[in-house]
């Protein structure tokens, strides 16, 4: 994979990535403002299943759990501007506005294709890519410009940005259920079910008798077989949207599981 990455700021990027695909599963720490320049994008998340492509615009909220899939297309690499909206910044920005978020349960991915306010803000980033030096005043104008577009373009908005609470104790089970498909480190599952790893690996056991990795696995491979069954999905397609990281590792622990690989299994239905 070549990925390219080039810097106005730690917060504001031009993504590139020229080979086949990229894939990820990523718990995202910062909102994250994105317009496509090329490619397109599969975003997989719990709930909901997303594409998008050349001049889509969009905002996906921090502490989100999602598969990301990225790829080429019609010869171009998949390139994207990207903008971290901080907590931080984002708290200077709110610091003399009133307020008082409420606590969105399933904060969605906020959509804002082709529009011309946001996309003049951020067209007009794009030169600053091939320079050096660039003052940190410049893409904190920038960044400001597009939250203030943002809130102008959904009031809504305000209930995301302005929200600074970290994820508090929920419940285990009920988040697991929802969320077994994405392939993150035992700590991040922990942060965002509000628990130390210690505790969430106590919790997890005394939830489900049995340990993370082996319960994940379980019901990774069952999601699997029906989606290969019922959907009729490919099982490199399935491969990554179950939370598996290369299709030999998969073929291998379904065959394991099951009996058969998964592509004698759509041979059968």
């Amino acid at each position: 994979m070549e990925y390219q990455a080039r810097y106005i700021t730690d917060d504001i990027k031009l993504s590139s990535y020229d080979d086949k695909f990229f894939k990820s599963d990523i718990m995202f720490e910062h909102h994250m403002l994105v317009w496509f320049l090329s490619g397109e994008t599969k975003i997989v998340q719990a709930n909901a299943t997303y594409f998008f492509e050349k001049g889509d615009i969009f905002l996906i909220p921090r502490n989100q759990l999602a598969t990301i899939i990225n790829y080429p297309k019609d010869g171009h690499p998949h390139r994207t501007v990207v903008m971290h909206l901080s907590v931080d910044r984002l708290r200077n920005f709110y610091a003399d506005k009133n307020i008082k978020p409420v606590p969105l349960t399933s904060p969605k991915i906020y959509q804002f294709n082709n529009h011309p306010l946001l996309e003049s803000c951020l067209t007009s980033l794009i030169p600053y890519f091939d320079m050096k030096n660039i003052p940190e005043d410049i893409a904190s104008i920038k960044i400001t410009e597009a939250i203030s577009i943002l809130r102008t373009l959904d009031k809504s908005i305000d209930q995301v940005l302005a929200n600074f609470e970290e994820p508090g104790k929920i419940n285990l089970v009920d988040y697991m259920e929802k969320n077994f498909m994405f392939n993150l480190p035992m700590e991040k599952f922990g942060y965002l079910t509000g628990r130390s790893l210690t505790t969430f690996k106590r919790d997890f056991k005394k939830a489900f008798s049995a340990t993370p990795q082996r319960w994940l696995t379980q019901k990774r491979l069952e999601l699997a077989h029906y989606q290969l069954t019922e959907k009729r999905k490919k099982p490199l397609e399935v491969c990554y949207e179950v939370g598996f990281e290369n299709l030999s590792h998969f073929s291998f622990a379904f065959k394991k599981h099951f009996g058969f690989s998964p592509s004698h299994l759509l041979s059968k239905v």
